[in-house]
């Protein structure tokens, strides 16, 4: 079985997170996929980031230790998986935005019966959370145990990435830091 990512994966700059989780495998429920899309956001001055304006309840475990998932609904519709990165105390979070489905294929199919093809399972963040079951009440769950986690899957494995900026935000949104595996 592939390493779970340990907690010190996470306790570096969130762009490095970003494109480290690129190409490892997302696990929750039976389901797993390759991550394949992240998007990074850093708070402070990045006004897109939900921790921009500091500390409040819904955005406390962004400032908390890395290696936790902060799940959000987005537009009162989207479930959303972030992961915590940097080091406690300071804001910065990745947003799985697609994995390639690997494992539990049936399963999510079952969860998102309006897919027209596999690879429309969890091509956005929205589908992806639907896909693999993962909602709110995993807010805060530690993504180094438990029953959401991700994996190494080949370390030392090279993939080519490309970076754009980030889509579907209004503010700060021509910043670069958007990543996806080329071949996706």
């Amino acid at each position: 079985m592939d390493d779970i990512l340990p907690r010190a994966f996470y306790n570096q700059p969130t762009v490095d997170v970003a494109r480290g989780l690129l190409g490892k495998l997302l696990v929750h429920g039976g389901t797993a996929g390759t991550i394949v899309e992240t998007e990074a956001y850093l708070g402070g001055d990045d006004l897109a980031s939900h921790s921009a304006r500091g500390i409040t309840p819904r955005t406390r475990v962004i400032f908390g230790p890395p290696g936790h998932a902060y799940v959000y609904l987005n537009y009162g519709i989207h479930e959303c998986l972030n992961i915590v990165a940097e080091q406690e105390g300071a804001a910065g979070c990745v947003l799985i935005r697609a994995i390639e489905p690997v494992c539990g294929i049936e399963l999510m199919r079952e969860r998102r019966p309006g897919a027209r093809k596999d690879r429309d399972l969890a091509s956005g963040p929205g589908k992806l959370t639907a896909a693999m079951g993962i909602t709110r009440a995993l807010n805060g769950a530690d993504v180094t145990r438990g029953p959401l986690t991700v994996r190494d899957r080949a370390p030392g494995r090279k993939f080519e990435i490309v970076t754009t900026p980030r889509i579907g935000i209004t503010k700060c949104a021509d910043w670069p830091l958007r990543y996806l595996l080329k071949s996706h």
